[in-house]
């Protein structure tokens, strides 16, 4: 299978009739494709980043005016699959004589795999030893079609976690977050949401010849056994979009069956592949376009790619992801930097983009949960940019506040000695995040509308966030200390914990200063 020119991507079209498509299809109008229906959700977020990745090498705009022309209007179909057919001797899924898509060339002695190692989420050696594959069984996938095989394929490089002794991460880090530009309007097709998150070429470098510095599997792999790295210095920064830290190769076949994982019949199905350690050992100053970072503010380590969240991403995540989070350090990718103070202009927007963050939560190499959401971005100015970076980290340092006294006092409610108690009391910080979301979301919509010249949030804001918390942290509360049976209830304790609750609520510093600016301005001054 040629991943350029063969139809294998599975979409919606406009009418809501599913269809397979090559990548240049994208830019159909007659009928156009609006999504990707991948079957699992790892693999719809791999193939807009592989789309992306295409188009950023083969068909990236000049600079913003080219651009805004094709998203107002997509090339013509010829056009792009004109640019596209330069990569498609080098996107061959099989390919005995020579390069294949993201796989290593040379392979002897390797070790043989089952094709369902491909799958991030498929137990590993030591969980099957153990016993321990409760809940993603073994041998569930021993067979996948050559579109299915493509994906997970690029869904490991792109993702690659920890997977043992110079088994090598992706460029990354294992399990990074990506985080995508996408537009709200219903009727917004994939060419858009593809298009929305390109760079131009006057904002990431285009490559003069495709080699392997662009795209590695053109060359050796650049091995790692003896401690070698590879740095953003060594290769092409498009290289970003194609790291290939494991060393694999495709080998066993059937022929005719059907696919474990998308249930369709196909004449060819892959049952193995072939690797070994010690691939590309990404390392260095990497900063991935569609991926948030942690930067050092003392440049003395280098930029984190941030990770999926035990519990999942929520409001308390949304100003490292959207905008920049100067506690943390943490700032969003560059194409949702570039959309905040450029593109999206081009939307007219008040709201009519969102930011689409998906990635797994890594234990090591252990998939614990694929994690999805969806965040408002908006285009301001800089000082309105500014302006609601201040406003929203006073409401979100508030509720994490309010969280840390919550935390102690259910405790203290469960507890004879809470100080000794152990355990996880990440179901409590849940169910707050949770309970205040709607309202912070609500909130940030009324301040991302405010001129740039208000210097100070409107009262109501402020006292519309310190009511709520209040409520939710008593309702909390009380959920997660009467839902025992009566004879369990120590309600002395309890009664004890809820009053110090309130008191130490009214009596914190930063929940102190909210409430001072929930008073109109006339009574606090």
């Amino acid at each position: 299978m040629n991943l350029i020119t063969d139809p294998w991507i599975p979409v919606i079209r406009q009418n809501q009739q599913p269809d397979v498509i090559a990548p240049w299809q994208i830019a159909e109008t007659d009928n156009p494709v609006i999504e990707i229906a991948a079957p699992r959700p790892d693999f719809q977020g791999a193939l807009y980043q592989l789309l992306i990745g295409l188009l950023q090498t083969a068909f990236a705009p000049e600079d913003e005016d080219q651009w805004d022309e094709y998203w107002q209007e997509p090339p013509a179909t010829t056009e792009l699959e004109a640019q596209l057919q330069q990569l498609a001797s080098v996107f061959e899924l099989e390919n005995s004589e020579g390069v294949a898509f993201l796989q290593d060339a040379d392979l002897s002695d390797a070790e043989n795999k089952p094709i369902s190692t491909l799958l991030i989420d498929a137990p590993g050696e030591n969980t099957i030893k153990k016993n321990s594959d409760h809940f993603v069984k073994r041998n569930h996938v021993e067979k996948l079609c050559s579109s299915c095989t493509a994906i997970a394929l690029f869904t490991l490089q792109t993702n690659a976690p920890a997977g043992g002794k110079g088994i090598r991460v992706g460029l990354r880090g294992g399990g990074p977050l990506t985080t995508l530009i996408i537009p709200k309007a219903a009727n917004s097709t994939l060419w858009q949401k593809i298009w929305l998150n390109v760079h131009n070429q006057e904002q990431l470098e285009a490559a003069k010849t495709l080699d392997a510095r662009v795209l590695p599997w053109l060359g050796k792999t650049r091995l790692s056994e003896k401690g070698q790295i590879t740095t953003p210095v060594d290769v092409h920064p498009l290289h970003a979009y194609w790291g290939m830290p494991r060393r694999i190769r495709l080998t066993d076949k059937i022929q005719d069956g059907t696919c474990d994982v998308c249930g369709k019949p196909a004449a060819e199905l892959y049952q193995g592949f072939k690797t070994k350690n010690y691939g590309t050992n990404y390392d260095g100053a990497w900063v991935h376009p569609l991926t948030p970072y942690r930067f050092d503010p003392k440049k003395v380590n280098f930029p984190l790619s941030l990770k999926g969240q035990q519990g999942g991403l929520g409001y308390r995540h949304w100003l490292g992801l959207a905008m920049q989070d100067e506690d943390t350090g943490d700032k969003a990718a560059s194409v949702v930097q570039f959309y905040n103070q450029e593109r999206g202009r081009q939307l007219s927007d008040r709201g009519h983009a969102a930011l689409w963050c998906f990635g797994y939560d890594m234990d090591n190499m252990k998939a614990r949960c694929w994690y999805e959401s969806r965040f408002p971005v908006y285009f301001l100015s800089d000082v309105q940019r500014t302006n609601l970076t201040r406003w929203a980290k006073e409401l979100i340092d508030a509720a994490k506040e309010a969280i840390k006294l919550l935390r102690s006092e259910v405790k203290a409610a469960w507890f004879r000695r809470p100080e000794d108690a152990k355990g996880d009391m990440s179901q409590i910080d849940a169910q707050f995040w949770q309970a205040t979301e709607a309202d912070f979301y609500q909130l940030l919509e009324q301040l991302a509308v405010l001129p740039a010249e208000t210097g100070l949030a409107p009262s109501g804001i402020y006292a519309s966030w310190f009511a709520k918390l209040q409520k939710q942290l008593f309702a909390v509360f009380e959920n997660a200390t009467l839902a025992a049976t009566p004879e369990d209830l120590d309600l002395k304790r309890i009664i004890l914990a809820k009053n110090n609750l309130g008191k130490k609520f009214h009596s914190n510093k930063t929940i102190k200063n909210l409430k001072a600016k929930a008073q109109p301005e006339q009574e606090a001054s």
